[in-house]
């Protein structure tokens, strides 16, 4: 089985393949260029690069949140895409689950934190259990004071970029700046994982998952009282 991920929740565009459970191809760039011009380049790439077609794939997976309300809207749209113009199945993974992801080989605790701006992170905690990746702490979006309170009384470590603008205020284990940024190749992972399951959609029934309103909903509600 194929699986064909992208990542465009967050700053980096991410593209990756994975074949019978193993990595085969992986894009990753955090440069300037929207998502809108780069990811599908990026796609025709790496399958070019993989002798590839698209209708080789079996599955598209996407990250469909949280994260940039545009970035997600791009990333939804592309897989709806790809996978209806080979009638193919879908797999949504949320991003903070496929950050968690990153991160194989703790005991601890971990956080995964994405800013959301304005003091607020898009977060969740995560514990591996004998090869599971079990919630924690329901992805959610807050301060960043009330994130940490949230996850004090736990062994952690905290990931994602939310950690590059909140470092100052963490004391406890960070993962290395490599570790931090969204992959697709943990997207592809986790979607091939759903997918032998059995957890498969219709790319009708994929959306991004925003956790909350974007600013200028946030801003008319303000301004109607």
């Amino acid at each position: 089985m194929r699986v064909l991920a992208i990542d465009t929740a967050t700053d980096a565009a991410t593209v990756a393949v994975v074949e019978d459970n193993i990595v085969v191809g992986e894009y990753v760039i955090n440069h300037k260029k929207t998502h809108s011009q780069k990811i599908m380049v990026m796609i025709d790439r790496v399958l070019t690069d993989l002798e590839l077609k698209v209708s080789d794939i079996d599955v598209f997976a996407v990250a469909t949140g949280p994260g940039s309300f545009t970035g997600l809207r791009i990333g939804v749209a592309t897989i709806k895409a790809l996978a209806h113009s080979h009638n193919k199945p879908t797999v949504g993974v949320n991003t903070l689950y496929a950050l968690a992801y990153n991160i194989c080989d703790s005991n601890k605790v971990i956080v995964p934190i994405m800013d959301a701006r304005r003091g607020q992170v898009f977060n969740a905690a995560y514990k591996w259990n004998n090869g599971v990746l079990e919630t924690v702490v329901e992805p959610n979006a807050c301060d960043i004071h009330e994130c940490i309170e949230r996850v004090s009384g736990y062994d952690t470590i905290f990931t994602g970029d939310g950690v590059n603008v909140h470092c100052d205020l963490l004391k406890t284990e960070v993962a290395p700046v490599h570790l931090r940024m969204s992959k697709a190749s943990a997207v592809c992972v986790c979607a091939y994982q759903m997918a032998k399951c059995g957890c498969l959609s219709d790319y009708n029934s994929l959306v991004p998952e925003y956790l909350r309103l974007s600013q200028a909903e946030q801003e008319l509600l303000r301004k109607r009282g």
